[in-house]
Parts: C-alpha cells; sequence; structure tokens
C-alpha cells in the first residue's frame, strides 16, 4: 500500500510538472502576427496585443518592396518584393501606435498605415 501511495504521489509530480513547463513555455513564446502588405494597404490594418507579451511580426509583401516603422516603438521592419521580413519585440507602452510603410512603394505610399493597439 506504502509503495501504491509512493507511485501515486510521483506521477502526479510528474504530471504537474509537464503541466507548468507547458503553461511556462506558452507565455513566453512570441505571438506570431502575420501582415500582408500589397499596394497601398496593409491587411489587417490594424492589431491589438498584450503590454510585455513577446510578439513577432512577420510581413509579407505580394508586390513590390515595403515596410513597417513604428516611429514611437523604435520599430523599423523591411520586407523586399514578393518577400517575407519578421521583427520579434515586446511593447512596453500601452497606447495606439500607427505605422507607416518605410519603403517608397508609389502614389499611395503615404496612405499605408497600420494600427497597433498596446492593451493592459
Amino acid at each position: 500500500m506504502k509503495k501504491l501511495l509512493q507511485l501515486t504521489a510521483f506521477g502526479a509530480v510528474i504530471v504537474l510538472g509537464i503541466a507548468f513547463t507547458q503553461v511556462a513555455k506558452s507565455q513566453t513564446e512570441p505571438r506570431r502576427i502575420e501582415v500582408t502588405a500589397k499596394r497601398f494597404s496593409f491587411e489587417p490594418a490594424d492589431i491589438t496585443v498584450k503590454k510585455g507579451q513577446p510578439v513577432t511580426i512577420v510581413l509579407h509583401n505580394i508586390d513590390t518592396a515595403h515596410g513597417l516603422r513604428f516611429r514611437e516603438l523604435n520599430i523599423d521592419l523591411r520586407a523586399p518584393a514578393k518577400g517575407t521580413g519578421q521583427v520579434m519585440f515586446t511593447p512596453e507602452k500601452i497606447g495606439d501606435f500607427v505605422g507607416h510603410c518605410s519603403v517608397f512603394c508609389g502614389s499611395g505610399h503615404g496612405s499605408m498605415e497600420l494600427t497597433l493597439h498596446v492593451v493592459e
């Protein structure tokens, strides 16, 4: 009986250890956000993330070269024509931040915006 209790307790410790490891891993892995850039828009045009949560933005360009710059967050991501670029960051400020295309891509370049909402 004593052996059975010890084995049960040992099994419970292993199960709890695995569960806590999975929770910790999911909290530290960056959230991956896919953004598509094309003349003259970003899709999605609005993104919401949590303060302190690591984020990876992956920028896919359908046509020409594009970039995505958030001056206030010191982020400048660029991707080649029909290519992909990515940046990882952890937002530390709460607020709404407007990102603009940072690579001139034609007459509608100035209207390319993506809003990043950082919430608590």
